[in-house]
């Protein structure tokens, strides 16, 4: 079927409209909508000790298979094979006491004799599990908290326009360096930990535009086919 420049205008608007209402369910944000009851609960859900919200302007910094590194402002973090990841399972970075940035894992031998447990996140960015062990004296079992490391945060200048594939990683365009820090050290404000941030497209608002964008289509769809319907009946009787 052939589209004049008016329909694939149209359907390039349903596209726009249908990856608004995409973005409202990026993983890591929880759909904004506008009703007062949703409003009045709050900013924040709770969620995981593993989850946490980043500053405002931050992001969480991570490395994929490529090494490649990427920044994120998705806060669900999980542990796997002793390191921590992010929802796509990419390692985050961050600093270990005394160390440069790199992936946060958990002791080997500790993760090996299942030592470590009730893993969470912090306000300060640290990465923290508790390594449980046998008191030799009294036999009882007992824990104490283990800082691998506090997650790495990064902040871009002022009207940086980042490159994405899926508007949910990003990447630093050529020549940009971010500046990164840790949450709470004097650059950055302490991370949220588990919670959640808000999406911040309105989910009501984006499915009134997509029906609207799709109605446009549809009365542009009609009136195209009135117009072959014409063009047809006025050939019938020139003939």
């Amino acid at each position: 079927m052939f589209l004049n420049p008016t329909m694939s205008a149209a359907l390039d608007r349903i596209a726009e409209r249908a990856a608004d209402v995409r973005r409202a369910f990026t993983r890591g944000a929880s759909p904004q909508r506008s009703d007062v009851a949703t409003a009045a609960a709050g900013a924040q859900f709770t969620l995981d000790p593993l989850s946490a919200t980043a500053p405002e302007g931050a992001y969480f910094v991570s490395v994929d298979a490529r090494g490649r590194t990427g920044y994120s402002r998705d806060g669900t973090f999980q542990v796997a094979d002793g390191k921590l990841v992010d929802a796509r399972g990419l390692s985050i970075l961050g600093r270990a006491p005394g160390g440069t940035l790199g992936e946060l894992r958990i002791d080997p031998v500790d993760a090996a004799l299942g030592r470590a447990g009730n893993a969470r996140v912090e306000a300060d960015g640290s990465f923290v599990y508790a390594r449980a062990s046998i008191d030799p004296r009294t036999g009882a079992r007992v824990a104490h908290d283990v800082v691998v490391g506090r997650i790495a945060l990064a902040r871009f200048p002022a009207g940086t326009k980042l490159d994405t594939d899926d508007g949910r990683r990003f990447f630093a365009p050529e020549g940009v360096v971010p500046h990164t820090g840790l949450a709470g050290d004097g650059t950055f404000a302490a991370l949220a930990p588990m919670q959640r941030e808000r999406s911040r497209v309105d989910l009501d608002a984006s499915l009134m535009r997509l029906k609207d964008a799709y109605v446009a289509f549809d009365a542009l769809a009609a009136a195209e086919t009135a117009k072959d319907h014409l063009g047809k009946a006025a050939m019938d009787i020139v003939k």
